[in-house]
């Protein structure tokens, strides 16, 4: 029997797959391993989060289905968050949806809105399901560049101009995973403007909105005026609060993708467990001291992690937002190419990093640095990195 099902030809071989089943086994072995390459939060949810977990896991009638698009007071948790946070006002029953994390809630709106053969615009390198989520639902799809400089206006209008059939769906991610680059609020205004012009919705990706640093806040697009018109919006309890098991998103702005992503999602499950939305509420409505210490702890990270590596003799960009270090392979080893570069130090010097190539063919030359081990072992990872780099002769003189 034939088992080459369609969608999965469309599907090609998960790259960091393989780099996460080598550590897998490496740990198997007993090794210690240092991952900074899965995004995986290393501290728990604020205790009052918790507190109000097990408080309604105890009331015997928090235990059937819940509601698809979300419990009432969870959604207006997220429009009072848009309010003060970005000064958005937001209508709880008709511009808000509870996701299944923001990854989910980006699949289902794909199924929900595309058809076979449509074209997406999506960034390259990008989190995988910018794009496969949209691969799996049929649509093809028209790569753009992830810097926000004067190239990717010009890659959106060849892409108008030159794309049977025109796109669509335009999606885009600041923060941005994996690069970690930012936009600012004139960004917005000018791609709203465009999508308009052009009937493009636009899908926004702010699954970081908190984890920015150097006091410069993230903005989000729906601050534009006129931008519900064509956008929403995907964000995340997972990296706020340390919640990413607990898979809580939301999709957030223009009513007719809102309600197209709830109707799908009503056929397809029954919301999140119900004590998981109530302390979702607890997070979003209660004390936010977590949400600032969170950002401080990664901040830290990120400097210790650019200072140690820098010694090591490996110069790695700071990254302005996000849980996330872009770093480009150091120059003498670039001809490994990602993939091999990230093996290598996973067999060679114990730590795990995610292969550029993994989120996207531009993604080649890079590796994705998850800062999510404490600021020792980040100085543990450099100085392994540093043996290596000895071991295969590169200068480690560093700053």
């Amino acid at each position: 029997m034939d088992q080459q099902f369609y969608r999965m030809k469309r599907l090609p071989p998960y790259v960091i797959a393989e780099v996460n089943a080598m550590r897998a086994a490496a740990r198997a072995e007993g090794r210690d391993i240092i991952d900074l390459g899965m995004g995986n939060p290393d501290q728990p949810p604020p205790q009052h989060v918790i507190d109000k977990l097990c408080e309604v896991a105890q009331n015997p009638d928090a235990h059937g289905y819940s509601q698809s698009k979300g419990i009432p007071g969870l959604r207006k948790a997220q429009a009072s968050y848009y309010e003060r946070r970005f000064g958005v006002d937001l209508d709880p029953d008709n511009e808000v949806v509870v996701t299944l994390g923001s990854k989910e809630g980006l699949a289902s709106l794909a199924t929900a809105i595309t058809a076979p053969g449509d074209t997406i615009l999506a960034p390259n390198p990008s989190y995988p399901i910018h794009t496969f989520g949209f691969i799996i639902a049929g649509a093809s799809i028209r790569s753009v560049p992830t810097t926000p400089d004067e190239k990717y206006w010009e890659a959106l209008e060849a892409a108008m101009n030159f794309t049977v059939p025109r796109p669509t769906i335009l999606v885009v991610n600041f923060p941005s995973n994996p690069t970690a680059e930012v936009v600012d609020l004139d960004f917005y205004k000018k791609l709203v403007d465009w999508a308009k012009f052009h009937k493009v919705w636009i899908l926004s990706d702010l699954a970081y909105s908190e984890l920015y640093y150097d006091g410069k806040p993230t903005p989000s697009i729906l601050q534009v005026p006129g931008a519900k018109d064509v956008a929403v919006e995907f964000t995340s309890l997972s990296k706020t609060f340390g919640m990413a098991g607990w898979r809580i998103g939301f999709a957030v702005g223009n009513q007719t993708l809102i309600s197209a992503l709830a109707r799908v999602k009503s056929y397809i499950d029954y919301g999140a467990f119900t004590p998981i939305q109530a302390a979702a509420c607890a997070a979003l409505n209660g004390p936010q001291d977590f949400v600032g210490k969170n950002r401080e702890m990664y901040h830290k990270r990120r400097d210790v992690m650019v200072e140690a590596f820098g010694r090591a003799g490996w110069e790695i960009p700071p990254p302005p937002a996000s849980m996330f270090a872009w770093a480009p392979l150091p120059p003498a080893l670039k001809e490994m190419g990602s993939l091999e570069f990230s093996k290598q130090l996973l067999t060679k010097a114990e730590v795990a990093v995610a292969p550029g190539v993994g989120y996207g063919e531009d993604g080649e030359g890079y590796v994705r640095i998850a800062m999510v081990e404490n600021e020792q072992r980040l100085r543990q990872a450099a100085r392994n990195v540093k043996r290596y780099f000895q071991e295969m002769g590169i200068n480690t003189s560093g700053k």
